[in-house]
């Protein structure tokens, strides 16, 4: 009798002991589905600070950077900004009050701090290159220059094929502007400084008839593609709000509405800055009428209605934002919107698609491994693409482009297969840009920081509009200026702009000075007397005395 008393034990200890496993591993499944936290123990928001690798050091200039500039920044955003006129005037409008502006009394109270000009950095961006008779200098590994990572001669068209010459292709008599744009993309950028196919794909975008409208597949927002005439495409982000309507503060980056203006305003920028590697676009102004409804697409169309205040409003299908309360209207039938022209489509010019090794996590609370390994850079730098050639310095470039516009929103970037992995990626996607013009989201730079590189040309450009003669907000005014739907920007985003630009050049200042600490611990040399070169800098007009 006791044995079979035992025995019902063991069985009962048993079944209770594998429902208890059940449990447990119906609890972590519904953990990892749901993100309750349990696994990981992670109830941090993700913009909470940072929880670094290593709490009891936190001497990288990463951690350095980001800690020095959360110090002086507030709730409006960079101290820098108070000491500017934040109420411009914009279309009428001059409410300033509100979360993310800053106060009345501060802008009066805090004295402009003093226009560093950056001359040390001027300095080691003319700086000769380092001969074999002579050691490399701690900013040669920060500063890199063009010639520096490529056995490629750079003043040969060899060098640089384009889409037409690798796929012998030539425009046909009646070929449109937008394909013979696109046979002159080549293996460094999409178009040269001089090419004047850019502002006459603009003005086609601008002028040409609308032909039909069909919404555009995937994608959490609305996007619609645009045909012309001689089968000619674009795509079509509508606007969704004001220009002086900031992103939430509650609102994480990616549930973010895009804006038509961050797409017109980055590409203006991504030219400004010598990068040409954002296809062109352009503002214009529709009829929802006869431009949109007249020629949309049937499934498109059944989502038109006319709102309460009888405009004429449709929402589309989509994973988010695509129904009635977030619907798109017209005033009460006028919708402005950004048009950006299409990548060449043929099977012989496909693009690969490559994760952003700085992507962020998309997640509520869960952080990207970046984001809390302090060595993350270094192992970034043993993986192919990033360990040769120039991929490495392209998302140097990104990062502080994104920045500027203070886009968080970079998961994948694209380049071109014909040209293999030694080209330039394409900028893509930059709705989700100039949404906060006090705030300037530090985390953006984390590749420049973690890596303490960037390109020799990229500084300069940086140093140019920093000291002038024209500031980075002047130049992207007066670019924007002869788009049909100017001003483009919010004043404040322009002012955001010079803004950052400093804070980029303080950055690789803090690498250079890092770097040379660890090479001289005794102390830092003065840099640019110690390499003679300030009557160069002078000389070639690189800043005013």
């Amino acid at each position: 009798m006791y044995w079979i008393r035992s025995k019902k034990l063991r069985e009962r200890l048993a079944l209770g002991f594998g429902a208890l496993l059940v449990l447990f591993t119906l609890l972590l499944v519904v953990d990892l589905q749901m993100d309750l936290g349990v696994s990981r123990g992670e109830f941090i928001p993700s913009h909470a600070r940072i929880r670094y690798a290593n709490q009891q050091d936190r001497s990288g200039i990463y951690n350095e950077f980001h800690r020095k500039y959360l110090a002086k920044s507030n709730a409006s955003g960079s101290k820098e900004y108070l000491t500017t006129n934040a109420q411009a005037q914009h279309r009428g409008h001059t409410d300033t009050s509100g979360p993310g502006y800053p106060g009345k009394s501060a802008s009066t109270t805090t004295d402009p701090p003093p226009h560093d000009r950056f001359k040390d950095l001027t300095a080691l961006v003319v700086a000769p290159r380092a001969s074999k008779h002579r050691a490399p200098q701690p900013f040669e590994r920060i500063i890199v220059r063009e010639e520096s990572y490529t056995d490629e001669p750079l003043d040969e068209d060899e060098a640089n094929p384009t889409l037409g010459e690798l796929l012998d292709l030539r425009p046909g008599l009646n070929a449109s502007n937008l394909e013979r744009f696109q046979l002159r993309i080549s293996k460094r950028e999409l178009y040269s400084r001089e090419d004047t196919l850019v502002n006459a794909v603009i003005d086609d975008m601008i002028r040409m008839p609308i032909l039909h409208v069909v919404q555009k597949e995937g994608g959490t927002q609305l996007k619609l593609i645009i045909d012309y005439p001689n089968d000619v495409h674009a795509l079509f982000k509508p606007m969704r709000f004001p220009r002086e309507q900031q992103t939430l503060p509650n609102h994480f980056y990616f549930t973010d509405y895009e804006r038509h203006t961050a797409e017109i305003a980055a590409f203006h920028l991504d030219r400004l800055l010598g990068f040409r590697r954002a296809m062109p676009v352009t503002g214009r102004i529709l009829n929802i009428t006869t431009e949109i409804y007249q020629v949309g697409d049937e499934v498109l169309l059944k989502t038109f209605f006319v709102s309460p205040s009888s405009n004429l409003c449709f929402h589309g299908k989509c994973s988010y934002y695509c129904d009635t309360s977030h619907a798109i209207c017209g005033n009460p039938d006028t919708l402005e919107g950004s048009f950006a022209a299409f990548l060449p489509t043929q099977d012989d010019t496909q693009r690969k698609v490559w994760r952003h090794p700085w992507r962020r996590s998309y997640h509520k609370r869960r952080k990207a491994q970046w984001e809390t390994d302090s060595d993350y850079c270094t192992m970034v730098r043993d993986i192919p693409p990033y360990d040769e050639g120039r991929r490495l310095l392209d998302l140097m470039d990104m990062s502080v482009f994104d920045f500027l516009t203070g886009n968080m929103d970079r998961h994948h970037y694209e380049t071109f297969k014909i040209f293999g992995n030694d080209t330039f990626p394409i900028h893509l996607d930059h709705g989700r840009g100039f949404g906060k013009p006090f705030h300037d989201e530090l985390s953006i730079l984390a590749p420049v920081l973690q890596c303490c590189l960037i390109r020799a040309s990229t500084l300069e450009t940086l140093l140019r509009f920093h000291n002038g003669p024209k500031a980075l907000s002047e130049a992207m005014r007066e670019s924007m200026a002869i788009d049909p739907i100017a001003p483009v920007l919010w004043e404040p985003h322009l002012t955001a702009l010079d803004r950052r630009v400093a804070i980029v050049l303080q950055a690789v200042r803090d690498c250079i000075r890092k770097s040379a600490e660890e090479d001289a611990p005794g102390g830092i040399p003065d840099v640019p007397n110690a390499l003679g070169e300030m009557d160069t800098v002078a000389k070639n007009g690189f800043y005013r005395s």
